[in-house]
Formats: structure tokens, sequence, C-alpha cells
């Protein structure tokens, strides 16, 4: 392991450890002013974030302030990752709130499988927590981290919360293969489907410009006929919120990835500071 890859390892593990020592207004606190010392600092993460936020809201507004706040809303997902195992169940489950609810589990009860695809919004970690806790156990991907002890740490954290998961590269069998044989049993993925990690992402229209997609949701629905379902996420003051959103119609791969791209795009649009995109998403830089 690379000396980097030593000092990213120990920043991870003293901060499961220390942040669920402290009291939670503390390390609420704490994780606030590293946000804030983030944005003073205006690297590369943060320019590429306000860069993104700049496609998705009205013009003239203040972007240095929303900037400052999608930070504090990242800070507040870390956090909050590294206490969640110290978290009650009842917290979890009683301080979510989920709009269209209803549509997840007509979908479930199908048992033809289910597909939950969301952006890197809101507490995707949490979300996950409150799906298996309501009774809807899943598969998830997972991108492999360096280092390698790093995303082992992860696997075990999302395994104690009841997830199932497959590694993008390096597993046992391709995971486009296992995710299929679960949800040809009935069972339910939840997908990060907002960023392309491939060469094969499908062109979308997204806020009005050309960006890609991952071509895995729409793909897996229409393979083994297990229904769609847009998820976005946003944080509370007192926990979160989620939106269920309309089932995907089973047409190709390309129109259902649109369709996804602008369900996302609603919940983004009413929700900007939640959407923690550090990454470059459209292939052209915003005017």
């Amino acid at each position: 392991m690379t000396l980097a890859g030593r000092v990213t390892l120990l920043a991870y593990v003293l901060g499961w450890r220390l942040v669920r020592l402290l009291p939670e207004a503390l390390a609420a606190w704490l994780f606030r002013r590293a946000a804030d010392l983030a944005w003073r600092r205006g690297g590369r993460g943060t320019t590429r974030l306000r860069a993104n936020l700049a496609r998705v809201v009205p013009a003239g507004t203040d972007l240095d302030a929303l900037t400052r706040s999608a930070l504090r809303s990242y800070a507040r997902y870390w956090m909050e990752v590294f206490r969640l195992q110290d978290m009650s169940t009842a917290s979890i489950v009683g301080r979510m709130r989920v709009l269209d609810e209803a549509r997840l589990r007509r979908a479930h009860a199908t048992g033809r499988g289910m597909i939950l695809a969301l952006p890197h919004m809101g507490n995707w970690e949490q979300a996950g927590a409150w799906l298996v806790a309501t009774g809807v156990p899943f598969t998830t991907v997972a991108e492999r981290l360096r280092p390698e002890p790093l995303f082992d740490r992860f696997v075990r954290f999302r395994a104690a919360l009841g997830m199932e998961v497959v590694p993008l590269t390096g597993g046992e069998q391709p995971p486009a293969e296992l995710l299929t044989e679960r949800l040809r049993a009935g069972g339910a993925l939840c997908l990060l489907a907002d960023r392309d990690l491939s060469e094969a992402g499908v062109e979308v229209t997204f806020f009005g410009a050309p960006a890609t997609m991952p071509p895995g949701p729409a793909a897996l629905a229409l393979r083994t006929g297990a229904t769609l379902l847009p998820v976005t996420l946003w944080f509370d003051d007192d926990g979160w919120s989620a939106r269920i959103h309309p089932e995907v119609e089973h047409t190709d791969v390309q129109t259902m990835t649109q369709v996804l791209a602008d369900e996302f795009a609603a919940g983004i649009a009413a929700h900007p500071a939640d959407w923690h995109m550090l990454q470059r998403i459209w292939r052209e830089p915003v005017r």
C-alpha cells in the first residue's frame, strides 16, 4: 500500500472510531466547520461541484452560498455514515419520510423484481438501512475503492446494515449476471445511476445539456421484467426524505435512461444543495 493509501485508510478508520464517540451535536458542528473550510479553499472537488450546480439552478442564484450549503450537506452525509451503525432502527425508520411510498410497496409485492435507481442525493446509506428495516432486503453495486482495505471496510459496513454488496470490478462473477439472478428471484436492487463509470454510457439530455448515464438499470429491467423506479432523496432538519417517482415504462434502454435523467433532474432542481456530485457529469463546460 502506498503512503497516500495508508493516510487515506487511517483518516477513514479514525473517522469511524472517533466520530462515533462524540455527541451528535458536536460531531455535526465539526463537520460543518470542515465543509466551510473546504468551501473557502475552493479545491478541485469544490470547483467541480460549483460548476455542476450552475447547471441545475436558475440564473442569478447565489452559487457561492449554494456551494457552501451543498458542501455542508455532503459533510452531513459523511458524519451520518460514520455514526449510522450506532443509530437505532427506531430512529432510522421514524425520522424517514417517504412520499409515494405505495409505489415501492406495490412493486415489491409483485415478486417480479424491483430496481430503485437513485442519484447521489441526501443519505443513500441511511435510505438503504431504512429499506432493509422496513422489509425490503436488496443488492447494490459498489465502486472498488483504493486502497483495498478501505473498500473492504465499506463492504462490511453496508453488509452490517443488511445490504448485499457486489463489487463493480474484480468480483467472482460479472455484476450483471448476479444482479440478473437476484431480480429473476424476485429480489430488489438499489443502483446509483446519475454518473457513468464506464465507456458504455447512454447519452441523455440532463438539465438541457448532453451527458451520459449508466445503461444498467434500464437494461436489467428489460432483461428481467423488473419494475424500474426512480428515487430522489434529500435532508430534512430532523431527518430524511425520499420520493418514489412513477414506474418507468419498459421501452428501450435509451428512452428509459432519459426518463431516469428527467426524474433525477426534477428531484435535484427541488433540492440542489443535497446533490453531492463533485465529479464531471456533462461533456461540455457550463457557459
